[in-house]
């Protein structure tokens, strides 16, 4: 359960520190989506007014139950650190975990349904001008081969596909559960779907499959039969209208004689082999890298990986089987929660968007380290705790302050 935020002391240092903490906000989950220095510099200062919220408003810590399994992975990982084959590596790497502030931040700043829908429409909305962008790249600035693929105007594709998949499954959501106000929704969609398509993504194409999937469950439980028509659907058209290229990477998805296929098949046995030889503690953040050559399958394509592509594998080979094990309770702990969110809340909108940002996320996962990526954990962390921030109460003022109060107007004749 969810832990209200506290009454706060009502001063004007203590308003400005609220609005700009909103503001700043609505700034991050814009910006990092077309850069991670504007998007994490936005957050850095958010967390200032968060530190002095909690300050000014004599304020106590507050976050939803599934932060602290998260912040318990945190603390696993910094543990691994001491033993890691490269300690200032793996130290400077953990600077990441700071990023799952993000949740407190937005539980603190989004409260109340009318900002977490504000949010969301920001997010949205920012996420519709990536594509538009990515599509734009690939029709006509030659972004259409796996040498040069879309990325928009993020430094990698897979970073860029992975935050269209949770802006589409977010929209998805709205047009699905919303009351009102789905036309822009609606209006917005087909970008989305043309982008996530052009960029080429098989795991994206798979979360975003699946994460949709989830949302027409939640629904209705009948509606699950849609989702394979509407995937065939779509991949007929792509199939009939795309390029040779693009068809050919979606024949790719079933097929194990891929040369990108078949490595990721080798980034596995490799995991595997560090996993049994360094249970415990992992190689280190950032480490897996470095030794991936003398783990590797002997007739595998790359000779050094930057990961190995798959969450679990990942988290297991550099922070050991504990950490993953606290990971899997971190996902365990928000998928009950949101559930029980979506069946309480009215409104479910921000559930569902959760529930299915988290499907997406675990589906895309089995074949991009997404979990790792900044620019995604960002906006996942702020979309999986905007269901939580629309139940917390708003502050008032504090208990002394109302007690005068209430003395004063006792007094008055």
């Amino acid at each position: 359960m969810a832990t209200d935020v506290p009454a706060a002391v009502d001063t004007t240092a203590h308003r400005w520190l609220e609005t700009a903490g909103l503001a700043g906000v609505l700034a991050f989950v814009a910006a990092v989506q077309f850069s991670l220095w504007a998007g994490e510099l936005l957050f850095w200062l958010t967390l200032l007014a968060w530190f002095g919220t909690l300050v000014a408003g004599r304020e106590r810590f507050t976050a939803p139950t599934m932060f602290w399994p998260l912040a318990a992975y945190a603390g696993v990982t910094l543990v691994t650190v001491a033993f890691s084959l490269d300690p200032p590596t793996s130290l400077y790497s953990s600077k990441q975990l700071l990023l799952f502030l993000v949740v407190p931040v937005v539980y603190r700043f989004a409260r109340g349904s009318d900002r977490v829908n504000t949010v969301l429409t920001v997010i949205i909305t920012v996420g519709a001008l990536s594509a538009v962008l990515g599509v734009v790249q690939y029709g006509a600035l030659g972004y259409d081969s796996l040498s040069r693929r879309v990325q928009g105007s993020l430094g990698h594709w897979m970073t860029y596909s992975g935050l269209l998949l949770i802006v589409t499954v977010a929209t998805s959501a709205r047009l699905l559960f919303a009351r009102r106000d789905r036309t822009w929704p609606a209006l917005i969609m087909p970008a989305l779907v043309v982008a996530i398509v052009v960029t080429s993504t098989r795991s994206v194409w798979m979360g975003a499959f699946v994460g949709i999937a989830v949302l027409f469950a939640l629904k209705d439980l009948r509606l699950i039969a849609v989702a394979p028509v509407a995937a065939a659907v779509v991949l007929a058209i792509v199939l009939a209208l795309a390029p040779p290229a693009l068809t050919e990477r979606v024949h790719s998805v079933v097929s194990l004689k891929d040369p990108s296929s078949a490595d990721r098949v080798a980034m596995l046995h490799a995991g595997a082999r560090i996993i049994r030889d360094y249970p415990l503690t992992g190689v280190g953040l950032d480490n897996t890298k470095k030794v991936y050559r003398m783990y590797r399958d002997p007739g595998s394509l790359d000779w050094s990986a930057p990961h190995l592509h798959n969450v679990p594998v990942q988290i297991a080979a550099e922070r050991g089987l504990p950490a993953l094990g606290v990971w899997i309770w971190f996902i365990v702990a928000l998928a009950i929660d949101l559930l029980r969110r979506f069946r309480e809340d009215p409104d479910r909108v921000s559930s569902a968007a959760a529930l299915g940002g988290l499907a997406a996320m675990l589906a895309a996962g089995m074949f991009e380290y997404n979990f790792g990526d900044s620019e995604f954990l960002m906006v996942f962390l702020t979309l999986v705790t905007l269901p939580f921030a629309a139940r917390a109460s708003v502050p008032r003022e504090s208990a002394p302050n109302d007690a005068t109060m209430t003395t004063q107007q006792a007094m008055q004749p």
